[in-house]
């Protein structure tokens, strides 16, 4: 049976709803794994390397998708909510249109400028020159990558979540497939896997056009737009804790790279890089649960349904609770094995990998729930306070601990930033919580007598 935005949600039907997202999002983030397995195992070093350093600067541009995706899906759910099909599906137009304009412009703008911007973030030599040949071919498709993430959100709010993971299953196997053709076949290195990638990004960007174009049985599909600056504007401050989050991951990224180079060196850089991949795929069932759970939010919000409002506010804590739990005893347990699949050529890398991965893996007791507040008042059409959460969670509490706790604890304290800082974020997302309750209602109050 389908299940609707209009729906009374159980356990099992919210689960139910938001599992295709959840795969579409692990999906993601697992053939990401898969490219950085064929160049760790089939290229050179100095490719993983380039890779892993120049990757945050690629992720600050894709943000703009994450951006427009989690805005746009605020104001058209909420829209769907209040009954006006025609205009929720103008705004979808506009918003895509916009989308593929910005990754174009994003393109044009930062692609002779990867070489500098590279040898800022510490690029040097063989290293230099492979983040410069691998980001110019990813910005070539920019727009794709823009318009796949943006998609992500969208496919939700449309009701057909799991058309949204066949098109992320069919990008990802395009990206192995080409990852074993040019990086193991060819023996291209950094150019290979770049190619691979953006092969990818282009499938999972092109494949929803054509299907929002076409007649189709969801809520949403192309109309003819009309510009309206009242709804770009509101679907960037909407999403604008998106983009300030994934900007500020990226820059954090930077940081920490930074900073492993001046402790230990490139072998540091490999290491994050390792915990980076695994992160991808743990932190991308709480993107999948937050990105399938919006639209139930935006569309009750929407059509005033508080008590609905609070049913499924209070589950998804439960749901995101029981999860931290479970990804974190995993991350701590697998940590060896993990490290293995990457640098087990390499013993002193291998045990620095390791432990760096235990000692980091505690933030995921935490982060699922911060990242659930932000998308949460996002898609209350908060931006604000969604902005808040991620600013301080993402940019502010890493920054002030990847620059506090190593001189007081070494590299040990690098790999502790990130679970002191999501610690710091959780105190301030209870706080926005409960500050917010009056104006929502998410949370039933009993009434005096």
């Amino acid at each position: 049976m389908k299940i609707q935005l209009s729906d009374n949600f159980t356990y099992g039907k919210l689960l139910r709803f938001c599992t295709g997202p959840v795969l579409m999002m692990i999906f993601t983030s697992v053939y990401s794994v898969v490219d950085g397995i064929f160049v760790s195992n089939f290229a050179r070093d100095e490719a993983f390397v380039a890779i892993n350093l120049i990757f945050p600067v690629l992720m600050i541009m894709g943000a703009f998708g994450f951006m427009f995706g989690a805005g746009g899906t605020a104001v058209v759910s909420k829209t769907l909510g209040e009954g006006n099909k025609k205009l929720a599906n103008k705004y979808f137009t506009l918003v895509v249109l916009t989308t593929e304009l910005v990754g174009i412009i994003l393109a044009a703008a930062f692609f002779f400028a990867m070489r500098p911007i590279a040898e800022l973030i510490g690029a040097k030599g063989v290293v230099l020159e492979d983040a410069v040949v691998y980001s110019q071919i990813i910005l070539c498709a920019m727009p794709f990558f823009l318009l796949q993430n943006l998609f992500q959100s969208f496919f939700i709010t449309a009701e057909k979540p799991k058309l949204g993971f066949v098109f992320t299953v069919a990008s990802g196997v395009t990206n192995i497939v080409f990852d074993a053709l040019f990086i193991v076949g060819c023996k291209m290195g950094a150019a290979g896997a770049a190619l691979g990638t953006a092969l990818a990004q282009v499938v999972g960007g092109f494949a929803p056009i054509v299907y929002f174009a076409c007649k189709n049985s969801s809520l949403l599909r192309f109309v003819r737009p009309k510009w309206n600056g009242k709804v770009l504007l509101k679907a960037c401050v909407n999403g604008s804790s998106e983009l300030l989050g994934n900007i500020s991951m990226s820059l954090v990224s930077i940081v920490y790279n930074w900073q492993l180079i001046r402790t230990v060196g490139d072998d540091g850089v490999a290491a994050f890089g390792v915990i980076m991949y695994v992160q991808f795929v743990f932190i991308a069932i709480f993107i999948g649960y937050c990105l399938g759970v919006a639209p139930i939010v935006g569309y009750n919000y929407g059509a005033q349904n508080k008590p609905q409002l609070q049913n499924v506010f209070k589950k998804s804590l439960v749901i995101v609770a029981v999860t931290e739990i479970v990804m974190t005893v995993s991350a701590v347990a697998l940590a060896d094995v993990i490290a293995m699949i990457f640098v087990s050529d390499r013993p002193a890398l291998l045990q620095m990998t390791a432990r760096g991965m235990r000692i980091y893996s505690v933030c995921y007791l935490f982060s699922g729930f911060c990242m659930f507040c932000s998308s949460f008042f996002t898609a209350l059409s908060n931006g604000l306070v969604s902005a808040i959460v991620s600013f301080g969670r993402t940019l502010v509490f890493q920054l002030a601990c990847i620059f506090v706790l190593p001189p007081l604890f070494g590299l040990d304290g690098i790999w502790l930033a990130t679970p002191v800082a999501e610690l710091l974020a959780t105190a301030l997302c209870v706080a926005m919580i409960v500050v917010n309750n009056k104006r929502y209602g998410y949370v039933a109050t009993k009434r005096k007598t």
